[in-house]
């Protein structure tokens, strides 16, 4: 099974049976943040919310990245890991 769409790529995540590390999760959110919406202008969390900064710093690493790349990027990285959590 591949993925040649974002929403192809998506709907592939939803499938897998086991959990993506923490890490991928990660870098899969910041792809496609940054592929959906592109650069991140929102304000940085504050306070103890670990889980939201660590999302808000992993969509602004992709920061200047277009959206069409960071959609191939998502797509790739979708592709590379299937096999591991379907």
């Amino acid at each position: 099974m591949s993925a040649n769409t974002l929403e192809e790529a998506v709907a592939l995540t939803k499938k897998f049976t086991s959990k993506p590390s923490n890490e991928e999760l990660l870098k899969l959110y910041g792809l496609y943040k940054q592929a959906t919406e592109g650069d991140n202008n929102t304000e940085r969390p504050g306070g103890f919310d670990f889980v939201a900064a660590a999302k808000y710093n992993s969509w602004s690493n992709f920061s200047g990245k277009s959206k069409s790349e960071a959609a191939e990027e998502y797509i790739a990285l979708v592709n590379n890991i299937a096999a591991k959590y379907s």
